[in-house]
């Protein structure tokens, strides 16, 4: 592993997830109250070992850069030559951005040849799932391979969304199709089709000398999936590793969380009593920047008719919270976020320094940070009254509302703007 760099690919757009995505990159987007979606891939480099690593930023990256530089750099030791470190586009060697994810990594050869590894694993910033690379890592090594590619079983609709593999009895990949419109099933399987993570282990020197060659050629979108992949299954030795999921449930867990209603839902599946996704397994922990806040509080307990309780039932309350007299239920609360007197948050998530008034209610939303819903204000009780505020309502029907959108906007300072 000390011979292994890790590159994670965080530039992307996001634009499906917008308005989240308005004013960040997705994989710094909020999940689960304390976290960002690059924790995960961060995560899982670290627990595997990997203490190398380079974020290759592009769009809206302020948030992320300062993620990272809060809280990642300090689980790692420079003395001992590990580091994190995040690499907007140097055009060093054209004068555009990111054409493709080859592209991306194209672009900083220099950063990464300057580190001689023998291994580079290439990743996305924006799954969230817990995989240990050492393990494709090793059967790379074995294999005497050129390319390894991290492997998930799905079904033939979502296959569309995916590069689509067909390999042999020793796991060598034998067929490659991006996106296709109608995926082949694995043999002997007929419910389910071989996709690509995105997740590669090249050898080094290799990795070199294709991308070199890639961007010469006038005809490539320079992306692994769609040109680098296919043109060389038949002249190079490029595998298969089906995912080995370190989550310990019964079930595989990955989750593109692309689409807001995928987003929510994954967030959802969080509180329920027994979540898909473990995100209290020591064994596998998944790593944040942790501010300095004081713990969740939850304030006057009256039980009277019409009385004040400030509860929480079946959710998950960051720190710096107050519940004061306020009432949530099913729902994300992130840090410093405040529920009024008489409010009512239910299947919700709401991002840092949320204010919710006294009597307003609050349901299936997600609530961008900073944002302070009035007195009286209801939220998913009437799309239609939501559409007519400037509101985003999914096709799930979840309504989610950006940072300045309509309503106060709360600052640090707590004062109203």
């Amino acid at each position: 592993m000390l011979d292994t760099l890790a590159v994670v690919l965080a530039g992307g757009k996001g634009e499906r997830l917008e308005p989240l995505t308005r004013d960040r990159a997705k994989p710094a987007v909020p999940f689960g109250g304390a976290y960002r979606i690059i924790d995960f891939s961060l995560s899982n480099c670290l627990n595997s070992g990997i203490r190398k690593m380079l974020v290759l930023t592009q769009y809206k990256a302020m948030s992320l850069d300062r993620h990272i530089n809060l809280g990642w750099r300090r689980f790692l030791c420079p003395d001992l030559d590990e580091f994190i470190d995040i690499l907007p586009p140097q055009q060093r060697i054209d004068e555009h951005w990111y054409q493709g994810t080859a592209d991306a990594v194209y672009q900083n050869i220099y950063s990464l040849e300057k580190e001689r590894p023998r291994y580079i694993v290439i990743l996305a910033g924006d799954h969230i799932y817990k995989m240990n690379y050492r393990a494709m890592l090793e059967q790379h090594i074995r294999a005497e391979a050129d390319l390894t590619v991290g492997a998930l079983r799905v079904d033939p609709k979502s296959a569309r969304q995916f590069g689509v593999m067909q390999v042999d009895e020793n796991q060598r990949i034998v067929g490659f199709a991006e996106k296709p419109r109608n995926p082949k099933t694995i043999p002997g399987d007929h419910e389910h089709c071989l996709a690509s993570m995105g997740i590669y282990v090249f050898t080094a020197r290799f990795l070199f000398e294709l991308l070199c060659r890639d961007a010469t050629d006038l005809q490539s979108t320079h992306d692994f999936g769609r040109d680098i992949i296919p043109s060389i299954i038949s002249t190079c030795g490029v595998y298969a590793f089906p995912f080995r999921d370190e989550n310990r449930k019964r079930d595989a867990y990955w989750r593109d969380v692309g689409t807001l209603d995928a987003y929510y839902e994954a967030n959802m599946d969080l509180v329920s009593i027994d979540p898909q996704l473990n995100m209290y397994d020591s064994r596998w922990p998944i790593r944040t920047y942790q501010p300095i806040l004081p713990p969740p509080k939850f304030v006057f307990g009256s039980t009277g008719p019409g009385d004040r309780q400030g509860c929480a039932l079946d959710s998950i309350i960051c720190q710096g919270c107050i519940v004061s007299g306020g009432r949530v239920e099913r729902s994300i609360l992130g840090p410093q976020v405040r529920v009024n007197s008489y409010a009512s948050v239910r299947d919700s998530i709401l991002f840092q320094g949320v204010d919710i008034g006294r009597y307003a209610k609050v349901r299936r939303a997600i609530i961008d940070k900073g944002v302070r819903i009035p007195s009286g204000m209801e939220i998913g009780y009437d799309l239609e009254q939501d559409r007519a505020r400037g509101f985003t309502v999914s096709k799930g029907e979840v309504v989610v509302i950006a940072k300045a959108e309509g309503v106060e906007q709360v600052v640090e300072t707590g004062q109203v703007v």
